[in-house]
């Protein structure tokens, strides 16, 4: 059996509990043996002053005989101690021992010295060695001991709980023995606080601490603009902790859209003080988020592109490195990633679209499109809401009418075309808004999937082009059809009829003008549907097919068409909801709404004071002009302007 003893300065100095006289001997031994040893084994040369050194060549001796001593007074007691509780003392007996090793897996040599000096030093310092290696109960260990991993619970269980959650872990609990562990990362007996440069997690030292297992890793990042950044000294550049935590290590190549836009690149890209501090862009998450990319991820789309698919993850490199993917010789690889067929003009179209930048030709179209549609909206939406206010005060001050006789008003087919053009503009009402805001509550009463909002407002799409080839048909091939072509047609008429009936809503006194089948009210709302199903069906097949149109366009004209869709189809949406519903559900003589969209008929009484001027359907009625005279204390009715035609 080999056993090895030691004396340790006394003290509370640097010095104490220092070894001096480290170093095997054989149980057994005779004085004589430990006297030959020790003068062997022991230099106290260096553990005494140099003014006592310097007093004469005796001391040694001296020093020598007294350790001596020690030892053989040690002797007897040593199998005693074995039972007493272990000291650091009793464990650096043996390792503090530099050539001190055992033999471990697949036949290495694992070293077991423990720097006494380092460990004093480390945030562990004032700890025993038993903290931490609560296995070990006795020194000497018995034969054939295997001392178990150092228990980091006890006083770090919060940050063991997250290192267990995280791949690092989860490859530990898999049976992966060269997963890393807590030392592996944090060191074992020298550990530091974090901000200490000598730190293997240090922000500096973190990329060759993670790069002893992930080397090529470390390589890629390395000449990275990430990497760049900090071995200039920029403390803020990111390290592997930055994207992937610190004890709840994840891996992102499975993470959702979302979070890599939203937890990861967000946490630096987003932030203000960064973007100002280095010149950053600052709108390069609200523009991601305010895409077509960041609009699905937001709807929890798995497959979407996210910062990492343009960008790279650990190859990040600025856009004028031809290296970097977003460079521009690069780009369309880029995009036919997602995008099979992408060409140059695809792929150079700008992704973090600013709406108000005015850089390029279609920056400009698309700023001048935006402020048109904005003015045109505020000037159409707020003349029809005068009108309309003017049309609802004057009939409210009327006396409701005999509606006991009807006059047809809408044929069947035109009732089934009008019911087809109602649901197909509902439909894309709501799947369209719903596309264009993924976070709003239409979105939400439509379900998460994008794949069903985007199908859904195809679907309906095709309904109302496949219905406008047919109405086009109808006016043209039928007799039916023509009729109503020339009776929607605008004439000189209607705009003389717009300013006298400004004079009859605004002055009592004034007549009120005699109508046709469709007055101007009918024809302005015709032809704005014909206009609105031309605008939104050319822009929706661009976009649509954007693959194609970008064979023989620039991508920004793709840009433009999805300007001009969504505002088209906002001032579609307001031009229904402000005129048209008041005039088959709020106006007072139809309220609670015309029935003509059902059976095709309307009041006798309302129909003759409305459209006095169209003698056919009355004479077909058996309506003459003077059959229904209007009672004096009733006064003129103005014309109930858009009844669906």
């Amino acid at each position: 059996m080999i056993k090895k003893l030691s004396l340790r300065s006394a003290g509370s100095g640097p010095q104490a509990g220092r070894v001096l006289a480290p170093g095997p001997w054989p149980a057994d031994a005779g004085v004589t043996e430990l006297k030959q040893f020790m003068c062997k084994q022991v230099d106290v040369s260096d553990r005494v002053p140099a003014r006592a050194r310097s007093g004469g060549r005796w001391l040694p001796w001296v020093s020598q005989g007294l350790l001596l001593a020690g030892l053989l007074a040690a002797q007897p007691a040593a199998g005693a101690a074995a039972t007493n509780a272990l000291s650091s003392s009793d464990c650096l007996t043996c390792h503090d021992d530099k050539k001190l090793t055992k033999t471990g897996p697949a036949g290495s040599k694992v070293l077991l010295y423990v720097d006494f000096a380092k460990y004093s030093a480390s945030v562990h310092g004032s700890n025993a060695c038993t903290t931490c290696h609560a296995d070990i109960t006795e020194a000497p260990h018995p034969d054939k001991f295997a001392a178990k991993p150092p228990v980091c619970t006890t006083c770090h269980a919060a940050a063991v709980i997250s290192y267990e959650a995280s791949t690092h872990g989860a490859a530990r609990g898999a049976g992966k023995t060269n997963a890393a562990t807590c030392a592996d990362c944090h060191g074992r007996h020298e550990i530091v606080r974090r901000g200490a440069p000598a730190s293997p997690i240090h922000h500096l030292n973190l990329g060759a601490t993670c790069g002893r297992c992930h080397a090529q890793i470390r390589e890629t990042v390395q000449h990275s603009v990430h990497g760049q950044a900090m071995a200039r000294g920029v403390r803020e550049a990111p390290d592997c902790t930055d994207c992937h935590a610190d004890h709840r290590i994840e891996g992102l190549r499975k993470a959702t859209p979302l979070k890599i836009a939203e937890q990861v690149c967000s946490r630096c890209h987003a932030s203000l003080r960064l973007n100002t501090k280095y010149k950053l862009p600052a709108d390069r998450v609200t523009t991601f988020f305010a895409s077509y990319h960041g609009m699905a991820a937001r709807m929890g789309s798995t497959t979407v592109a996210n910062c990492a698919s343009c960008h790279g993850f650990h190859n990040i490199l600025p856009a004028s490195d031809p290296r970097s993917s977003v460079n521009r010789a690069n780009m369309v690889k880029t995009c036919r990633q997602c995008h099979p067929g992408a060409n140059e003009n695809f792929a150079f179209g700008k992704v973090h679209l600013d709406e108000t930048a005015r850089t390029g030709i279609g920056d400009r179209i698309n700023w001048w499109v935006r402020r048109v549609y904005l003015l045109l909206i505020v000037g159409v939406i707020g003349s029809m809401l005068v009108h309309n206010a003017l049309v609802m005060i004057r009939k409210i001050l009327l006396a409701r009418r005999n509606r006991e006789l009807t006059v047809v008003r809408l044929t069947l087919s035109q009732r089934i075309q009008h019911l087809l053009l109602s649901l197909s503009f509902i439909a894309l009402a709501l799947t369209g808004f719903a596309l264009k805001y993924p976070d709003g509550w239409i979105a939400y009463l439509l379900g998460s999937s994008e794949e069903v909002r985007r199908l859904g407002h195809r679907a309906a799409a095709v309904v109302m082009l496949a219905l406008a080839v047919y109405h086009t048909a109808y006016l043209f091939l039928t007799r039916e059809g023509r009729k109503l072509l020339r009776e929607l047609s605008p004439r000189l008429k209607d705009v003389r009829d717009v300013f006298a009936n400004l004079r009859y809503l605004l002055s009592p006194r004034s007549p009120r003008p005699a109508f046709a089948r469709f007055g101007y009210a009918e024809k302005a709302e015709y032809w704005a549907v014909v206009w609105g199903t031309v605008i939104m069906g050319l822009t929706g097949l661009v976009i649509w097919f954007k693959m194609t149109s970008t064979q023989w366009v620039p991508r920004w004209v793709i840009e433009v068409a999805i300007t001009i869709h969504y505002y088209e189809a906002l001032l579609a949406v307001l031009a229904i909801v402000v005129w048209h519903f008041y005039h088959v559900f709020f106006d007072p003589d139809v309220y609670p709404y015309n029935s003509a969209w059902w059976d095709g008929r309307v009041p006798a009484d309302l129909y003759r004071e409305e459209h006095p001027l169209d003698r056919e359907t009355l004479d077909a009625a058996g309506l003459a002009p003077h059959a229904l005279p209007v009672k004096p204390e009733d006064g003129p009715k103005p014309p109930a302007a858009g009844t669906p035609g």
